[in-house]
């Protein structure tokens, strides 16, 4: 026997000889016995399965490679996590949301940990002419365009789509009370209105998704009197399609029969004794000009309604196709939701994490160039989701045509989400992300509510703060030229010189000038999402 053998299965061969020569001394050894014996079990155990190849190589001490990978991303996150490595959120970003839902200062002394002369960095101009703080509960703007005969007035921060099934009753429950408390929104996510969203008469926004939940037939189509049924309910403020996420666009889910509790199904309007298909691509329409007559038909269907809808930007002339089918139209939706790739609360392939889909800034720049070049801006309001967490990423995205700003993994840290990354498990271990009725006790609904309230009125806190630093008394003030960033060791650009920004009604004029706009603009065309070849 080779030496490398010899060194693999010492162990286990010290365990099996200590446990038989130690029989005759078992009545004074019987702990120690007894430890061997069971490791002796292990090893033979490992000897004879066939699926992992270090066991069967190393019997007993292969087991501690796969104990320590298990528990890896604890021991990263408590003992060797940097303040700023983003895991996909820095232990600083979740430290400034955990104090600010406890309500506990989260100033720092000392000075900065950013490198402020690193390529990337950015940071807001202040003016030696500060402006009086404002009253953060006058951040709000009103989302209905002129085809709207109920438009809302909405926080400038509310909570993002998250839908029951992914998050627990419990966690639901903290979110639209601490959303009724501090008078912001919350929205739903695509599984529908759930009875918990109801509870406490926090402000919905109504998530509809490819799968209808809520309001579809036995078919998975849509049923339009069941959707009239809710939409009606005074909680209900505003209509949000759900073209595509930042997780995962352009793919849709399943939810397996397994995993659908009774009250998912009633929740959602499904069976339970069938896969719950979430499709890519909706089934009620297929071109631009579809998509804006079931915009005007949901209008209607609520009693006239916010309607708008949420994408995630992916080829550019789909977007300018849907906004050239506006004008054929003059159906105009009220509100348009940009979530970024960076968006991520559900789970989803690596590949479509990584690697599809058009990050947050680039695609509400986009959107709000081409709603000004069209002169449909003013008519038009745009939300922005994606990794935004605190008063200044809030002002970044005001600052390049944002309107407000939602958060989803913000508020998930403020109801106590440890960022373990579980989610899809159903093990998650502050309760916020499963359906283990055991696990999501520990998620005390007012403690967790009181919380989502103070998070929400610190950060605005903060934002009034900024704003007043800058010498400006209001979130819509904010323009491109108050940002900047640094684009090596010696040099910085303001946003206005970093991003382009069309000339109201640009994209209507002959002599548009640059290569993307109008390359683009010529690519689109109302009846379809398909470029046109020219």
């Amino acid at each position: 026997m080779n030496l490398s053998l010899m060194n693999r299965y010492a162990f286990f061969a010290f365990c099996v000889l200590f446990s038989l020569l130690s029989l005759p001394w078992l009545g004074q050894l019987w702990p120690i016995t007894l430890i061997t014996a069971l490791l002796s079990a292990v090893g033979i155990n490992d000897l004879l399965q066939a699926k992992q190849a270090v066991r069967r190589n190393y019997p007993i001490l292969g087991n501690i490679r796969y104990l320590i990978e298990t528990i890896r991303p604890e021991i990263r996150q408590y003992l060797l996590e940097n303040d700023s490595d983003p895991l996909p959120f820095s232990r600083a970003q979740r430290s400034l949301v955990y104090a600010r839902a406890k309500n506990q200062v989260a100033d720092k002394p000392f000075g900065t940990l950013s490198d402020v002369y690193g390529s990337g960095f950015e940071f807001i101009g202040h003016s030696i002419r500060t402006a009086p703080h404002s009253n953060p509960q006058g951040f709000r703007i009103t989302v209905g365009g002129p085809q709207c005969r109920q438009p809302y007035s909405a926080s400038i921060f509310n909570i993002s789509a998250m839908s029951f099934g992914s998050l627990s009753a419990n966690a639901i429950r903290a979110l639209n009370r601490g959303a009724r408390m501090g008078d912001f929104a919350h929205d739903t996510g695509e599984g529908s209105i759930s009875r918990y969203h109801l509870e406490h008469g926090g402000d919905l926004i109504w998530e509809l998704g490819s799968g209808y939940f809520g309001c579809r037939n036995e078919e998975g189509g849509f049923d339009a009197e069941q959707f009239a049924r809710q939409a009606q309910l005074p909680q209900v403020k505003m209509i949000e399609i759900k073209l595509s996420q930042g997780a995962k666009p352009g793919h849709g889910g399943i939810l397996p029969k397994h995993k659908i509790t009774a009250e998912i199904a009633a929740t959602r309007g499904i069976p339970m004794d069938r896969d719950c298909v979430s499709p890519a691509s909706h089934s009620r329409f297929s071109t631009p000009l579809e998509l804006l007559g079931f915009i005007a038909e949901l209008r209607e269907l609520s009693g006239g309604k916010p309607v708008g809808f949420k994408l995630c930007l992916g080829h550019p002339w789909e977007f300018m196709a849907i906004a050239k089918a506006m004008l054929q139209t003059g159906i105009l939706p009220d509100f348009i939701v940009i979530d970024g790739k960076e968006g991520g609360t559900g789970a989803a392939p690596l590949e479509f994490t990584n690697h599809v889909g058009v990050p947050l800034r680039e695609g509400l720049l986009f959107v709000h160039n081409t709603l000004v070049g069209l002169n449909l801006r003013k008519h038009i309001k745009l939300g922005a989701s994606g990794k935004i967490v605190s008063a200044f990423d809030i002002a970044c995205v005001l600052a390049i045509g944002a309107d407000w700003a939602n958060s989803a993994r913000g508020f998930m840290f403020a109801i106590g989400c440890i960022q373990s990354q579980s989610c899809h498990t159903n093990k998650c271990p502050t309760g916020v992300a499963t359906q283990d009725p055991l696990r999501q006790r520990a998620l005390v609904v007012p403690d967790k509510a009181e919380r989502v309230y103070n998070y929400h009125r610190n950060t605005l806190e903060a934002l009034s703060e900024i704003l007043a630093a800058a010498g400006l008394g209001h979130p819509q003030q904010l323009e491109a030229k108050h940002l900047v960033r640094r684009m090596s060791a010696t040099e910085i650009k303001l946003f206005s010189q970093l991003h382009t920004f069309l000339e109201p009604g640009a994209l209507l004029s002959d002599d548009l000038q640059g290569d993307f706009y109008p390359h683009m603009w010529r690519m689109a065309q109302a009846e379809s999402f398909d470029p046109k070849l020219s």
